[in-house]
């Protein structure tokens, strides 16, 4: 037995914990600065809007660009690289005096955040033994919850104390302390004969590209938009050609072979249909804590507590179970309450609802994302040869940001259709019947991972070495 094993296997989970913070807690951190960041720098509504969907797009579209580089180049040289430019664009993003120049710089901390996230777990999942990744996964799955969590109440803290210029120099020294951890701490790897695939790169990065784009633009244009229409129909255009090109290119950048085990195809599906229906519910329900239940961001984010930082609390026991019994019968239970939950709060949600009455469906809803996060990332990293564990991540990544993005549009278009903001009641009007959708999507969620087989246990590999994969 390695006896550095369990030292390298720590220093990987410090580091990836720390770079999935940082990317995960930009996702939202920006939302409550949003009113001091137009005080300051001015600028319309749409580019309030592009200050958040900047970092969105550039994220979602980059995400297997930035495995397949890791796999290619060294995913601890490319890991290292993307920190850098996450952390120089997040001081870009402070020092901004203007808002276009802020709007550019969010989309450069998507760029490094997208080479980070893959090869975060990439490299997590090489230095822990086998036996052991439900545990890490369940560790890194609590401190990406714990970024969720505490993103509104960052952000509107330092704003309201300090300025909104620290949300982003919080990212800083964080970074500056991760680059020679990185370069000290962590093993190098690749991927055996890597090459990049330039036309499959450029197929599936524009796809991405014309469909979130088109998604983002959403409550801005609407679906008929000609901006909308034309991100969507162009970006799925392109992905059947990546699809395509997939299938007939020798050494593809995707191999669409990956897709015929119904553990890859299980576990990507659940994601992006949880992220669907979770991702666009949030964004409802902490809109309604604010509008109707009459609290500031602060307050409406302490609220959310019970759901966005249960995973705090209940992550690292699922790694455990995930390792004890295995992760698909987790995933199933954490979507399946997930789903109650959402449909608990449809059930009960009125103009006149009082918190108490919310705690049960808030805990039902964190507890079944805790379950869902850590054994998820495991089976989508033990579902592939661990050669293509990089773009496997990638695509995982890549797919659940884009249900996110598909989420929060879709259900923002039912509510604006059978509610409004106009009233206490007008918004309950549109809420409940987006509740709903969001409570089948994360249904159907549970059904795909069901389907995903029981895993079989398998000795420890070569993180380079290649193995059948196995359904």
């Amino acid at each position: 037995m390695d006896q550095h094993a369990p030292r390298r296997a720590f220093w990987a989970l410090v580091v990836a914990g720390a770079a999935g913070f940082m990317a995960a807690l930009d996702n939202l951190v920006v939302t409550t600065a949003l009113p001091s960041i137009r005080e300051d720098l001015g600028g319309s509504l749409e580019d309030l809007e592009w200050t958040v969907s900047a970092y969105t797009l550039t994220y979602a579209v980059l995400l297997m660009l930035g495995a397949a580089l890791g796999d290619r180049f060294g995913r601890r040289r490319c890991f290292a690289i993307g920190i850098a430019l996450f952390t120089a664009a997040s001081a870009g993003a402070a020092l901004s005096s203007g808002i276009d120049g802020l709007i550019a710089f969010r989309a450069l901390q998507g760029v490094g955040a997208a080479i980070m996230t893959p090869l975060s777990l990439t490299l997590l999942t090489a230095a822990t033994p086998p036996e052991r990744r439900g545990t890490a996964f369940g560790i890194w799955g609590a401190i990406n919850g714990l970024a969720v969590a505490t993103g509104p109440l960052i952000g509107g803290g330092l704003t309201e104390h300090i300025s909104w210029h620290w949300i982003f120099w919080l990212n800083v020294p964080i970074g500056l302390l991760l680059l020679p951890l990185v370069r000290l701490r962590v093993a190098e790897s690749h991927a055996p004969d890597a090459r990049l695939d330039l036309v499959g790169t450029a197929l599936v990065s524009s796809g991405l590209f014309g469909i979130v784009f088109g998604v983002v633009n959403v409550n801005t244009h609407g679906w008929t938009g000609g901006r909308v229409l034309t991100g969507l129909i162009a970006g799925a255009v392109l992905l059947l050609a990546f699809v395509r090109h997939s299938i007939t290119h020798e050494k593809p950048m995707l191999p669409m072979r990956l897709f015929r085990s119904r553990a890859f195809s299980g576990v990507n599906a659940a994601g992006l249909l949880m992220f669907f229906g979770m991702f666009g519910s949030i964004f409802l329900l902490s809109q309604f804590l604010q509008g109707v239940g009459g609290y500031s961001p602060t307050e409406a984010g302490l609220r959310m507590l019970p759901w966005t930082g249960m995973s705090l609390i209940v992550a690292p026991l699922a790694g455990l179970l995930a390792d004890r019994i295995g992760g698909r019968i987790v995933v199933v239970w954490g979507l399946a309450l997930q789903a109650v939950g959402l449909a608990y709060y449809a059930l009960v949600l009125s103009a006149d609802l009082s918190y108490t009455d919310q705690l049960p469906a808030l805990v039902l809803n964190g507890v079944g994302m805790a379950l869902y996060f850590a054994p998820a990332s495991a089976l989508a990293m033990g579902s592939v040869r661990p050669a293509e564990q990089g773009i496997a991540s990638g695509a995982n990544s890549a797919l659940r940001e884009l249900g996110g993005a598909f989420g929060v549009a879709v259900l923002g278009s039912v509510f604006a259709a059978r509610g409004g903001f106009g009233s206490s009641q007008q918004f309950v009007d549109g809420t409940v019947p987006a509740l709903w959708i969001g409570a089948g999507g994360v249904a159907l969620a549970a059904v795909a991972a069901a389907l995903i087989p029981r895993a079989r246990r398998r000795s420890a590999a070569p993180v380079d070495a290649p193995e059948p994969v196995r359904a």
